[in-house]
């Protein structure tokens, strides 16, 4: 009998994934454990392996390169020697969300992650009624739907029991945009009424992930952020006479690694009521490309010298550039540092990157007058703004840090 070969569940958010290629070839045997395609999930390039055996067949109608493909849905099979493949994949699950996902056959942490986010889904959604209201509604359309300013209430699920699902929701503000804005009195004056024209594009899944992240933190936290100037004069002569060369992004990851080291406090995270001290500094670097920011991560770079974290960092860009970072390259982040000198910002107000509580801001490094040993010279000048979420860090452990980061930064040869 056939086996499906599914689009798999990698993370408890993930709805859809991108098929960026196929590993293997219609006709190829395949063993369990062979990579078998490729999937690009929110901002991760995924190889999924094979959990059967079997010969791969791809009817003409499956997905193909570059589709976005609902999870569960079927994109191809494996076939037993001698067996004939079904002519066509079916068409993919009507349900969006974790409830409505198969489990995929191509990795078993799909299946546990599937079945558990469609436990926790159902009995939320029951647990949980909107009184005056029976139509069922999925925890995270109930939050889309407080985002995007959607009155769900009035909508029909297209989930299973007609459950409203998140993309009702993205439907329904799709629409609202369209027909325009609703007049509103406000004081005797009407709201405008100006309708939004233009082409549409839907929102790639990287997109929509930074979207509710960066929603997420600026709704829930309590951001603040202050800045500071540098003088980074001797760092850049440091610089010049190292070779090979790091950047001054890699010369920044050392040093905020062993500020945190010193102040723990910005290297902590909310849980609930709970402030969690994260175990070790694991700093997050922000990377400009052409799909999106990603954010790679070098782990524990308080143990790591410039030179290492430089061969690190480069090698990480260069993945994330050319579209092969995988998700266990940006996850578990503690700090994040995010650096718009090359594209010639002075100063910025960076937003946290939850579930951190902090980072840092970095605009470039510039010649300009400065004050030094009593008289006005030309100095090189780097202004840092330093984000956190005031519910757990404090003003003033956020501005040691930032002292102990300009002592590093102005004394480099002793740092």
């Amino acid at each position: 009998m056939a086996i499906d070969v599914v689009m798999p569940r990698l993370g408890w958010t993930m709805e859809e994934g991108t098929l960026v290629d196929w590993l293997k070839s219609p006709g190829d045997a395949v063993a369990a454990g062979d990579l078998l395609f490729t999937v690009e999930s929110d901002k991760a390039l995924n190889e999924i392996e094979s959990m059967d055996t079997g010969t791969l067949h791809i009817p003409s109608n499956a997905p193909t390169t570059g589709d976005v493909v609902p999870v569960g849905a079927v994109i191809g099979y494996l076939l037993a020697d001698g067996e004939q493949g079904p002519a066509e994949v079916p068409p993919p699950p009507a349900v969006t969300g974790a409830s409505g996902a198969a489990a995929s056959s191509a990795t078993a942490t799909a299946t546990a992650t599937a079945t558990a986010t469609a436990t926790a889904e159902a009995a939320a959604s029951t647990s949980s009624p909107t009184p005056g209201k029976s139509v069922p509604i999925s925890p995270r359309a109930r939050k889309l739907a407080k985002e995007l300013g959607v009155h769900w209430e009035s909508l029909s699920g297209s989930g299973s029991t007609g459950r409203i699902t998140e993309d009702d929701i993205r439907t329904a503000a799709q629409n609202a945009a369209a027909a325009g804005p609703a007049p509103q009195s406000d004081g005797g004056q009407l709201a405008s009424t100006e309708s939004i024209t233009g082409e549409r594009t839907p929102m790639s899944p990287l997109r929509r992930a930074i979207a509710e992240r960066l929603s997420l933190s600026h709704r829930d936290g309590a951001p603040v952020t202050l800045t500071a100037e540098l003088d980074a004069t001797d760092l850049v002569e440091l610089r010049e006479r190292t070779k090979p060369r790091p950047a001054f992004n890699d010369y920044l990851i050392r040093y905020v690694a062993t500020a945190l080291d010193r102040h723990p406090a910005l290297n902590t995270s909310l849980s609930g009521a709970d402030v969690v001290q994260r175990e070790g500094i694991h700093i997050g670097f922000a990377v400009d490309t052409d799909k999106g920011l990603l954010v790679p991560v070098i782990r524990d770079a308080d143990g790591k010298s410039v030179e290492q974290i430089a061969r690190e960092s480069s090698a990480l860009s260069g993945r994330a550039l050319r579209g092969e970072l995988t998700g266990d390259k940006m996850t578990g982040g503690t700090f994040t540092i995010t650096n718009l000198g090359a594209a010639g910002i002075d100063a910025f107000t960076p937003i946290v990157n939850p579930p951190q509580g902090a980072i840092l801001g970095v605009g470039r490094i510039a010649q300009r007058p400065a004050v030094h040993d009593g008289q006005i010279v030309v100095r090189w000048l780097c202004v840092v703004s330093l984000t956190f979420d005031h519910r757990i860090v404090d003003g003033g452990p956020a501005a040691r840090f930032l002292a102990t980061l300009r002592q590093m930064v102005e004394a480099p040869a002793s740092s």
